[in-house]
């Protein structure tokens, strides 16, 4: 597979999703993969998108909240 891009907005957005659905703050280095998890999952209609998170996303959560808002 070649490298994709995932903007800011797409990766911020991507952070609260595991935020809101189960309580999983990722870090956002993760959010990037969550957000380009999701746009795959779209694309392919059936079947499963496994997503490896690391790292902690309270430690972000200032941050993000700071220049971001929340979503």
């Amino acid at each position: 597979m070649s490298p994709v891009y995932i903007g800011d907005d797409a990766a911020v957005d991507a952070f609260y999703t595991p935020v809101r659905k189960e309580g999983i703050i990722p870090a956002i280095e993760s959010a990037h993969a969550v957000a380009f998890g999701m746009e795959l999952a779209r694309k392919m209609g059936r079947g499963s998108v496994l997503i490896n998170l690391s790292g902690r996303g309270d430690k972000d959560m200032d941050y993000i909240m700071e220049k971001y808002g929340l979503r």
